[in-house]
This record gives structure tokens, C-alpha cells and sequence, in this order.
């Protein structure tokens, strides 16, 4: 699967099936997005690849989020769009399904290996969202489930 920032400065691949695709409702991942949730997906950090020309870092920045000192985020240099974190515990890539490429009518390329499978860190949502997925303090199959 194909991916990038807004502007398509910053471009990436990833290959395989995700070690974790959810819709993620931390306080983090709204601060970064400005939105209620996003679309988590993790990879093994073998399975991330930059596509855009090198040298990669010309047209990224990095930064760590204060508490999170294991965790390093990627964003664009030229429209700001957070592209990969990068975690150094678990040794993953995580992108937001928002930044996959789509087809002619809008749709997430390959979906069905990207469809978020639960609702992780929901106790600290903005919104209630009623579908049938499950509902996780932390990271699926980790935490208490909530429904």
C-alpha cells in the first residue's frame, strides 16, 4: 500500500498485513489530528519505506511528544502533515488510513487488509460511536474492554 502527506511531498510504502489497524481515541492522537479519532495502523518497521527522492529527511521534520520519549513522529516539511511514528519499543510504523492512496471514488485502496477491527483508548473519546467494533481502555486484546 501507497501513502503521503496532503501535499504528496512525502510519499511512503508499506507491505504485509498490519500488526494493529483501529480507530485511536488518545489524547495524543487528537491533539496531533485536530480530530475526535484516527486510523491507527501499525506495521513492522521492515514493512515501512520512504518513496519520496532521498536524501528522506530534506523534506521531513521530526519530534517526540513530551512522556513519550521512545515514540518519534514524522510530519512534512511543506504542508505539516504527520505522515509515520516511528515506536523504538515495539520496533512498528504506525500511518493513518486518512493518508493511503484511494480510488476514483474516494476509497481507501485495499481496504479490507486496513479496516479497523476496535476502538482503542475509547475512555478518553470526545464521542460516543455506535458500531459494532469493540471498545478498549488501551490496545485491543490488551486492556479492558469496554463494550
Amino acid at each position: 500500500m501507497r501513502g503521503g502527506c496532503f501535499c504528496g511531498s512525502v510519499t511512503y510504502a508499506v507491505t504485509g498485513t498490519p500488526t494493529l489497524s483501529a480507530f485511536c481515541h488518545c489524547t495524543n492522537c487528537q491533539r496531533l489530528s485536530g480530530c475526535p479519532f484516527v486510523h491507527t495502523i501499525h506495521f513492522p518497521a521492515s514493512a515501512f519505506m520512504w518513496t519520496h527522492p532521498a536524501p528522506h529527511e530534506d523534506r521531513l521534520d521530526s519530534y517526540v511528544v513530551t512522556g513519550k520519549p521512545w515514540k518519534t513522529r514524522w510530519r512534512c516539511k511543506s504542508c505539516g502533515a504527520c505522515v509515520v511514528s516511528a515506536n523504538s519499543k515495539t520496533e512498528n510504523r504506525s500511518v493513518w488510513g486518512a493518508h493511503l492512496a484511494r480510488d476514483e471514488a474516494g476509497k481507501i485502496l485495499d481496504w479490507k487488509s486496513v479496516q479497523p477491527t476496535a476502538h482503542i483508548f475509547y475512555d478518553t473519546r470526545m464521542l460516543d460511536v455506535n458500531d459494532d467494533l469493540g471498545k478498549w481502555t488501551g490496545y485491543e486484546n490488551n486492556s479492558t474492554r469496554l463494550e
